[in-house]
Parts: C-alpha cells; structure tokens; sequence
C-alpha cells in the first residue's frame, strides 16, 4: 500500500516542482484555472501559496540578491594585478555609460511628456477660443 501513496505524493511533488521552476506566474495560473474547473481546488492552492510563502517570494528580492553576488564575485581579485585594474576600469567605465544612458532616458521621457502636455494645451486653447459664429442662425435678407 506504499507504493499507492509513494504515486501521489511523487506525481504533486514533480508538478510543485515544475510550477516552481516557471515561477510565481505559474502559481497563480495553476490557481486560476483551479477556480475555473472547481473553486475549492483553486482555493486549496491559494492556502498552499499562502501557507508555503510561494504568494510572497517576490523575484525582485531575488534578482537584487543575485546582482548583488555577481557585483562581489566581479570585485573579487583575480590576483592578477593588472587584469584587475583593466576590470576596475572596464566596470568603472561601464557604471559611467549606464548612468550617462538612464539620464538620456530620463530627459527622453521628460521631452516626451513635455510634448503631449503642450499638445493637450494647445487642444484645450484652441477649444476654448471662440469661433466668431456665436450659434445664433440668422437669415440674410432676400
């Protein structure tokens, strides 16, 4: 009779695995679905999400913890000490450049919001401004 329930709980164990490896997105969809097909399937996974922290994991918090370990492991010496200071100043350089380009998207986007700002005053100034015809119809003498 174990080998009954080993089943079971391998085939939930591989489908969790999958889920997780497609990540939070998955989880949610799989929840979905569940409340489509039978609401109390699609509730037990939100308990399950909710319960194991799947619901919470941010993968933000994940990708600044992992750029946060390439930065230490790229700052780590080599122990060559002129292959260091090229890296230094690849990064350094690299830093500069990614700087330089969000203050150009920045200004982009500022330009951008300039534009339609100036074009919606525009519409506005040209709704308000008064067409000479008052909408009185009057009729020329004949």
């Amino acid at each position: 009779m174990t080998t009954a329930t080993a089943a079971p709980l391998s085939w939930l164990g591989r489908a969790e695995a999958w889920l997780d490896n497609r990540g939070k997105g998955a989880w949610i969809a799989a929840m979905i679905l569940g409340f489509i097909a039978f609401w109390p399937i699609g509730l037990a996974l939100l308990a399950y999400m909710i319960w194991s922290k799947r619901m919470f994991n941010g993968s933000c918090r994940k990708g600044r913890q992992s750029r946060h370990r390439h930065y230490h492991a790229a700052m780590k010496s080599s122990g060559n000490s002129a292959f260091d200071a090229y890296k230094a100043e690849t990064l350094r350089r690299l830093e500069e450049e990614q700087e330089a380009f969000e203050a150009f998207l920045q200004r982009l986007r500022e330009a951008k919001d300039k534009q339609e700002f100036d074009a919606f005053m525009d519409d506005r100034a040209r709704a308000a401004k008064p067409t000479g015809d008052d909408g009185n119809a009057t009729s020329e003498p004949a």
